[in-house]
């Protein structure tokens, strides 16, 4: 990189010690696509080495110091429209856009995002060359050990959560800059102690059903499995499904913003049930796209999960009732009497046992209203 095509021009590199043995794994980017990046856990050490390589070989590099950080970062978009007018599309990328737009939704997000929006959680520093010049190329060996990095690795509609190595070369016009991304999970071991969700709901003199599911905690490659009971049935239901949402809540105070998104539609019954009835529940968590559940992530954002049950009658009034689970990222060494608590469970559902003792019947919804 030079300034006016002036001076000195290099390119710069991280590589990472272990590139060829370090698992990979995909990470949702700001337009939506997929991309793999190094993995990488809670108090692993980060190593590798700068690459510094000089376009020409008879010009010297001047510069006022090299560095390289290690950075825990959670950046804010803006959460309205892009800018408006033009037919051309966006201007920063150049993809097709709505009808009038200057920038599109993910560039116009991402600007924003650039301009300071953002918090460092976690900020190392190593210096690696003191000012001075670089006549040839060369390489830089790094170490940030035992790194802490309490977060997952996060791409949401209004926040991002992102870890990346940047090495600068600072120099009195301009620094050349390189960043890497990697990503991060965070592995949950739960107590064996996960209790069952068991609620009877219902609208007073109309419906009332029981509903039950195996647990109130979740892996992310885990099974619901569950019962639904209708005890009573004087309307006309037709459909009934189970939606998994996911409610990313950002800013605090007045400033609060909420962003509800449907993970999941999973049809669990097509016609009219009639009393005494039971539904069974087996839904797969692993085909969807999930994350751990994350709450006041460094009082900045909180992503939650719900199960919503949603009835609808032969009018399309639709009925419904959300319960909060919780995900969590397990990792490859499951403990034996958890795989045995869960096989019991799954065997207790599948029988034809009572779902247990019940609650008093309450509205279908918590705000007693129709969707």
């Amino acid at each position: 990189m030079s300034f006016f095509g002036f001076g000195q021009s290099v390119e710069v590199e991280i590589l990472l010690n272990d590139a060829e043995s370090r698992k990979r794994a995909e990470h949702k980017t700001e337009d939506g696509k997929k991309e793999k990046y190094f993995l990488f856990y809670d108090g692993e050490t980060v190593s590798g080495k700068v690459s510094l390589s000089l376009k020409n070989p008879n010009k010297r590099l001047e510069h006022q110091g090299i560095k390289i950080e290690f950075i825990g970062q959670i950046g804010f978009f803006l959460a309205r429209s892009p800018l408006p007018v033009e037919k051309r599309g966006c201007q920063t990328c150049g993809s097709p856009g709505p009808a009038a737009t200057l920038q599109c939704e993910y560039c116009f997000k991402e600007l924003y995002y650039d301009r300071g929006n953002h918090h460092e959680f976690v900020s190392l520093v190593k210096d690696l060359a003191r000012p001075g010049e670089i006549t040839q190329s060369q390489a830089f060996d790094f170490e940030f050990t035992h790194v802490e990095k309490p977060y997952e690795s996060y791409t949401g509609q209004n926040v991002k959560l992102r870890y990346f190595l940047r090495a600068t070369i600072s120099r009195r016009l301009n620094d050349v800059v390189k960043e890497m991304d990697i990503v991060v999970h965070t592995l949950s071991t739960y107590p064996e102690l996960n209790s069952s969700i068991k609620m009877e709901v219902g609208i007073e003199d109309c419906l009332h059903i029981e509903f039950e599911y195996n647990k109130s905690k979740y892996h992310l490659k885990d099974v619901i499995v569950g019962k639904i009971y209708f005890l009573l049935v004087r309307i006309k239901i037709k459909h009934m499904e189970i939606d998994i949402i996911k409610r990313e809540t950002t800013g605090t105070g007045p400033n609060v913003y909420h962003e509800n998104d449907t993970i999941a539609k999973y049809e669990i019954m097509d016609g009219a049930p009639v009393r005494g009835e039971s539904i069974p529940i087996r839904l797969f968590l692993a085909g969807y796209e999930l994350t751990p559940t994350m709450r006041d992530i460094n009082k900045k954002f909180s992503v939650r999960y719900y199960l919503n049950l949603v009835l609808i009658d032969e009018e399309e009034r639709r009925y419904f009732k959300q319960q909060e689970v919780v995900l969590w990222r397990k990792g490859d060494i499951v403990r034996k009497s958890m795989s045995h608590q869960a096989a019991i469970a799954s065997q207790r559902f599948e029988g034809t046992t009572s779902l247990g003792e019940v609650r008093t019947p309450g509205q279908l919804s918590d705000n007693n209203s129709r969707q």
